[in-house]
């Protein structure tokens, strides 16, 4: 199995330890006036989300995690599974709203996700960083309200609530970016 030097160390490292998959989230090299280095690390558990420190001594090494990133393709959602199918497998893999979290906000169906599959199990996916949605509902804009930036809240076809402009109306398509939840802007479809 492959594992990491402390110089290799850097935000984005997939790492094991205990035998979960964990992300690197932070790391600060510390050089203290005497003594070794020391790297400062914050790691984020892939399969609960908690969030541990961890500090570790120059030359030590951690174990690289068994994950493999992979494009899936979003089918569809059953109550509360998200089926998605591996583009080059063709494997179908089911998810629960667990294990999808936010990203149902986003989810169309053949819409392309990067999925992170730990010893063969799927343990997250994520939708690209801007998807176009349509709105399905929000109420009328208020003529003269254009002075500050207001906003009302819209309801997607996917079921998300996004807060929108005022100027926006019910049909129309926008792009939300999927990593803040944000409105873009308006798109023509």
């Amino acid at each position: 199995m492959a594992s990491y030097n402390t110089s290799e160390f850097r935000k984005g490292l997939k790492v094991q330890l205990d035998g979960d998959p964990y992300l690197m989230i932070e790391c600060n090299f510390v050089k203290p006036g005497k003594g070794q280095a020391l790297y400062k690390c914050k790691l984020r558990n892939l399969l609960r989300g908690t969030v541990i420190d961890r500090t570790y001594k120059s030359g030590d090494s951690i174990e690289a995690a068994d994950v493999e990133e992979i494009e899936a393709q979003f089918l569809y959602r059953q109550q509360d599974q998200f089926v998605f199918m591996d583009n080059k497998t063709y494997e179908q893999y089911e998810l629960s709203k667990e294990l999808v979290d936010e990203a149902w906000k986003y989810l169309k169906e053949g819409m392309i996700c990067s999925m992170t599959l730990f010893n063969g199990n799927p343990i997250s996916v994520s939708p690209p960083n801007h998807v176009v949605l349509k709105i399905e509902y929000c109420e009328p804009g208020v003529r003269g309200n254009t002075a500050t930036n207001v906003t009302k809240p819209c309801r997607m076809e996917t079921g998300a609530e996004i807060l929108c402009p005022a100027f926006v109306e019910m049909g129309e398509y926008i792009k939300v970016d999927t990593r803040t939840g944000e409105y873009i802007e308006r798109v023509k479809e």
